[in-house]
């Protein structure tokens, strides 16, 4: 009888990966009765829990792009549903949910992928790439993501998935590259639950130790991505970046003089804005002096990354 529930369950989990979520379902249920104190099994179970509902009610969705985005929100929320469940979770079951999920979601996105606006095929390019990386289909995401950047150059969330491409690869010098441009360009446009490479997810897992979350954990990553070196490489600045940094340090340090400002954000923003100026006039032999200055006034803002930072 065992060998029967578990040759069962292997057939549950291949449709499963397919995409076909109410068979799958079907097959469990058949199993239930039999199975009852099966651990793994009922973790199965909780999990179907969270998305029949939702992969019935899909089809009442009329556009493809809404359906794609329904399954990418809910996958997220998934995530967490898992967190709190009382079975331990079952890494296979949540691989055949993921690849289940991802699948839908790359049939729907597809079928878009002809639009004829720039700015949609770039964010059609970008969802693709999405989830043929979730899909373990790392080079076929990263040319996805790459014609996504074409279209549409310089979006924080695009870099962002290109280096998790990247790292995913085994290219760790792109990815650590482009890491750092995407934080610096938006962190906040960045979803860290889609990041898979553990480059990122390694740097992630420190910095939530430290007690950060949220909004503010996003704005930490690429300070302590250069305090525990792992954004490394840089790049040289052009002209006009070094203005906007300019400004947008001036713009923070008033900022922050006022009581009511966000500071858990404003913070670790500002420290990074110093870190790419100190970069460039260090690649400026003639700019040399004013890295003392900045220096400085890292210190004056958060003595202890000051202290990490001069190491």
């Amino acid at each position: 009888m065992q060998a029967q529930i578990e040759e069962r369950f292997k057939e549950c989990c291949q449709i499963l990966k397919k995409g076909d979520i109410l068979q799958a379902n079907d097959i469990l249920n058949q199993l239930l009765i039999d199975a009852l104190d099966n651990e793994r099994i009922q973790f199965a179970v909780n999990c179907f829990s969270f998305w029949i509902n939702i992969i019935r009610q899909l089809p009442t969705i009329e556009e493809p792009y809404a359906k794609g985005e329904t399954l990418l929100s809910e996958w997220i929320s998934f995530l967490s549903y898992v967190e709190k469940q009382k079975y331990t979770p079952d890494e296979h079951i949540l691989y055949c949910f993921k690849c289940g999920i991802f699948s839908l979601a790359l049939d729907n996105y597809y079928q878009l992928i002809n639009a004829t606006d720039f700015e949609q095929r770039a964010e059609i390019s970008r969802k693709i790439g999405l989830c043929y990386k979730k899909l373990g289909e790392y080079e076929t995401a990263r040319d996805c993501l790459i014609e996504s950047n074409r279209l549409k150059p310089g979006v924080a969330s695009v870099i962002a998935e290109l280096a998790d491409c990247y790292a995913l690869c085994g290219e760790d010098r792109k990815a650590k590259v482009l890491f750092r441009e995407a934080f610096f360009v938006d962190a906040q446009r960045i979803n860290i639950c889609f990041l898979d490479s553990e480059l990122i997810q390694c740097l992630i897992r420190k910095i939530e130790d430290k007690g950060y979350s949220g909004d503010a954990l996003k704005e930490w990553i690429p300070v302590y991505g250069q305090i525990f070196g792992v954004f490394t490489v840089k790049r040289m600045l052009r002209p006009q970046e070094v203005s906007k940094i300019k400004q947008d340090i001036y713009a923070c340090e008033n900022e922050l003089k006022d009581p009511s400002c966000n500071c858990r954000l404003l913070e670790p923003r500002l420290c990074n804005l110093y870190f790419w100026i100190i970069d460039y006039y260090t690649m400026n032999p003639e700019d040399n002096y004013k890295i003392g200055e900045i220096l400085t006034r890292l210190k004056i803002l958060d003595p202890v990354i000051y202290e990490a930072y001069s190491k």
